[in-house]
């Protein structure tokens, strides 16, 4: 009986163990690197997409129709103000104005013998001895006259027009494309385009901004804010950074309702002729933020759904798990580190301002942040929790 009982207490015993739950050891403190942010003055550019653009361009039609027959000027040329151009066969045209002034003359001729006829019937008028009928046409006569005369005038200024627009003429100094038509071709009034030619000097360069930073520009282009120098230049499509500054000219009349963007254009003097009209280039906007910046690395940022995340070091006093409360025995420094929400400014190299999220003074994790959790518990370096980390997270 007493080995019956003592065998059924040693089964109770046993089972109550075996039932009793084992307590998972917490996971050890992860060592990390620490960065301590401080407020830096920052130079760093805004970039935006941009092309170049003509000030003035002009796809050169002919305004009378014939066929080609001079053609005097080099293709990617640049040429002067009333520069010949082309030249439309002139042989029509000058007949046309010969004839105009030919039928000029009889028409002067006929006003000279209507004029004197009239003034004879005029005077005899005066001592009715001239019918009233004759007296009549003989003014009629020279009202015709001086008509044909206004008609044949006009004639000859029209003939000379169209002789004078045979010859095309560069309508401003700038720079001619490529030829469209030879020597020989025939060419249609309006319809035909001969060339085009667009000024070079200064350049325009279009790019777009947000309508937020409307204001900016508006205060810059109206002299409310003073323009630095260096203030706007371009990354030309190679890479390398144009040596001429640039300035703002105008801004667009409206913002697309759809982007919610306005363009904006710049000027840059372009003496040599190194922009050409459509590159694509890259405008840099030095900032002019005021004071200092909080400037974190890169790599102490984690995205998560569009949004951006670091992970801020703090000294906490945790009580052990099942304790309402830590008691004495209990309290010690104990490094977390907890996600806090960031709003990104310009990246500057391998660093990135931060505009909203943090403050100056904080500590946050640069390394091994994909595997951090809210609330985890950390180490500092050589996984001995630091009251600071002046030396940003490198060992002392």
């Amino acid at each position: 009986m007493m080995r019956v009982l003592l065998s059924t207490g040693l089964i109770g015993i046993i089972f109550l163990f075996s039932c009793t739950p084992r307590k998972t050891p917490p996971n050890p403190p992860m060592p990390v690197n620490v960065f301590t942010v401080t407020g830096q003055k920052v130079w760093y550019y805004d970039k935006y997409p941009a092309t170049t653009q003509a000030l003035s361009q002009v796809d050169m039609r002919p305004q009378v129709q014939g066929y080609i027959t001079g053609i005097f000027f080099k293709e990617g040329a640049v040429v002067k103000k009333g520069q010949k151009l082309y030249e439309i066969d002139q042989r029509l045209y000058q007949q046309s104005l010969k004839t105009a002034q030919a039928n000029l003359l009889v028409a002067q001729g006929n006003l000279k013998q209507a004029q004197q006829d009239a003034d004879r019937y005029v005077y005899l008028n005066k001592y009715n001895a001239v019918a009233k009928q004759l007296y009549d046409h003989a003014l009629i006569t020279l009202e015709n006259a001086q008509g044909s005369v206004k008609a044949s005038e006009q004639a000859v200024k029209t003939a000379g027009t169209n002789l004078t627009y045979a010859t095309i003429l560069a309508p401003f100094d700038g720079t001619v494309g490529f030829s469209l038509v030879k020597i020989g071709d025939m060419v249609s009034v309006g319809s035909t385009i001969l060339n085009t030619i667009s000024t070079n000097n200064p350049m325009a360069v279009d790019f777009v901004v947000n309508e937020k930073q409307l204001q900016h520009y508006e205060d810059l282009l109206k002299g409310r804010l003073p323009e630095p120098d260096s203030l706007f230049t371009i990354l030309l499509p190679n890479g390398t950074l144009y040596s001429r500054l640039g300035k703002i000219y105008t801004i667009d009349r409206a913002v697309d309702q759809q982007t919610g963007a306005i363009r904006v254009r710049l000027v840059f003097p372009n003496p040599v002729n190194d922009l050409k009209v459509g590159m694509s280039c890259v405008v840099r906007v030095h900032n002019q933020d005021e004071g200092l910046q909080l400037v974190i690395p890169n790599k102490a940022i984690v995205e998560q759904m569009g949004e951006y995340f670091v992970y801020v070091v703090k000294d906490t006093v945790m009580a052990p798990k099942g304790k309402t409360t830590a008691t004495s025995h209990d309290k010690g420094p104990q490094l977390r580190a907890f996600q806090k929400k960031v709003k990104l400014g310009q990246t500057v190299l391998d660093k990135v301002i931060i505009k909203e999220g943090i403050a100056e003074g904080d500590r946050i994790v640069i390394d091994g942040v994909q595997s951090l959790h809210d609330g985890a518990r950390v180490t500092l370096g050589n996984g001995i929790p630091q009251e600071n980390n002046n030396n940003n997270g490198k060992k002392k």
